[in-house]
Formats: C-alpha cells, structure tokens, sequence
C-alpha cells in the first residue's frame, strides 16, 4: 500500500511537471510533503520522478509506438503520465515485474482517468510488457 501511495506522489509531481507549473525538485517536494510518506517510499518517489524525466524520450516513443492512433499530445495528462511511470518501472527497474507495474497503473488509471483510462492504460502497458518480454527470451542462449 505504501508504494501504491508513493505511485500517486510520483504522478502527481508528474502531472506538474508535464503541465509546465512547477520545477521538478519543487514538484517532488510539494507531492512528499501533501503524501506525508516515509523515507524508504519517499527515496522511491524521488526514483520514478527522476527516472521517468530521465528517460522521457524513450519512454515517450514506446508508448507512442503501441498508440498509433493517439499522440501523446491528444492524451489526457493523467493517461500519459500514468503510462509514463509504468513504462519507465517495467524497463528500468527489473525488481520490479511487469505484471505489478501494470496493476499499479490500472488502478491509477482507475482513480484518476476517465472512465475508459484503465482499458486504455493497460493495452498499451501489455503490448510494452510482452515486446519486452520476447525481447530477452530472444537474447537468451540455446
């Protein structure tokens, strides 16, 4: 539950952020103070906020690869920087399986998004979750 919360932390500096209000550092800053989360959620928060600017490009054109028909500009804030998080836990941190990524961002795309979010969210994240998953069971050895 307590990553659940640093998830919304996380997406709430990410909403931010993405709609050009506040500085990254100060995004985090306000998002951990309004979430009151611990250290060990907050150094987790502070990870994905910092993980996903990092990373943005190459987030942004794998969510766009496996959204053809909607820019990420015509999608909705919350959608697209759900997305984000997920993406950036499901190529970067391999602790992390896929499958908990997902559910986490379905269910932010639940509280958050419309009432079509979740659907949206969680084709997109499948189709992220397989390539990737066929990918290394390509590189393995025979």
């Amino acid at each position: 539950m307590e990553r659940r919360r640093a998830r919304e932390a996380a997406l709430q500096a990410l909403f931010g952020i993405d709609l050009g209000h506040t500085r990254p550092e100060l995004a985090v800053r306000h998002a951990l103070e309004v979430s009151e989360l611990g250290e060990p959620s907050a150094a987790f928060v502070e990870q994905l906020v910092r993980g996903v600017l990092a990373h943005r490009e190459e987030i942004d054109a794998r969510i766009q690869r496996f959204s053809p028909e909607w820019s990420l500009e015509r999608m909705a804030n919350v959608d697209r920087n759900v997305l984000r998080l997920a993406v950036f836990e499901i190529l970067h941190l391999p602790d992390m399986p896929p499958s908990v990524s997902i559910n986490e961002a379905v269910e932010l795309a639940k509280k958050y998004g419309d009432k079509d979010s979740s659907r949206f969210v969680n084709g997109i994240l499948g189709q992220v979750a397989r390539e990737l998953a066929a990918g290394r069971e390509g590189t393995e050895p025979e």
